[in-house]
């Protein structure tokens, strides 16, 4: 009996995890509006917007249902993923995950800057290297759910950043760990690393 019970609570907890593993073509049929800003391909065309192709699915996954529970609060998405099930925002995420992100340029005048904060970090402040988490090439780390930077807009970064340093962002977890080591960066730093990231590839 003991056994039976086990398989079925192996099969309940199976099943659970592949109805809730996101389906790409389901996905694109669903981002018709996520296209609107992000683009069709999660390439968006303004700064402001973040790009989500290849940004990694379980980051993507996270930081939608943030959004949608008002966890992270991001104005200009107010109400777009109400209706949304967890299927729907799974499969918007593996969508946007199997895409391939596009590459900006840095700032020739920052970026030697840039690049000794995100391979070095900031030693004589405690601040680690940025590759640590997010690769040397900024592909991130998917399967911790450490989100892709290489080609991320610089505008949006820098937001991003300065938004985690002022505690305006907060869905970095328990931890803290964007919020300590944005706090370790000053508006040029944030620049620097911001534009760097814009020209990783």
């Amino acid at each position: 009996m003991r056994r039976i019970i086990v398989s079925l609570l192996l099969t309940v907890g199976i099943t659970g995890m592949a109805q809730a593993a996101g389906d790409p073509a389901a996905g694109q049929a669903k981002a018709a509006v996520c296209g609107a800003c992000h683009g069709p391909d999660g390439n968006s065309m303004a700064p402001i917007f973040p790009k989500l192709a290849g940004q990694g699915e379980r980051y993507l996954n996270k930081q939608l249902h943030d959004i949608k529970s008002g966890a992270r609060q991001v104005p200009e998405m107010t109400g777009l993923l109400t209706n949304l099930s967890d299927q729907d925002l799974a499969d918007l995420a593996a969508y946007f995950n199997s895409q391939h992100g596009s590459v900006g340029a840095a700032d020739d005048k920052v970026v030697a800057r840039g690049e000794a904060l995100f391979r070095g970090g900031k030693l004589d402040a405690g601040m680690p290297a940025c590759t640590g988490c997010h690769s040397p090439n900024g592909a991130g780390n998917a399967m911790a759910g450490f989100p892709h930077l290489g080609g991320q807009h610089a505008q949006y970064v820098t937001k991003q950043l300065t938004d985690f340093r002022e505690g305006n962002r907060t869905n970095d977890g328990d931890t803290m760990v964007m919020r300590s080591i944005a706090a370790k960066l000053s508006n040029k730093d944030i620049e620097a690393i911001a534009s760097y990231v814009q020209g990783l590839h």
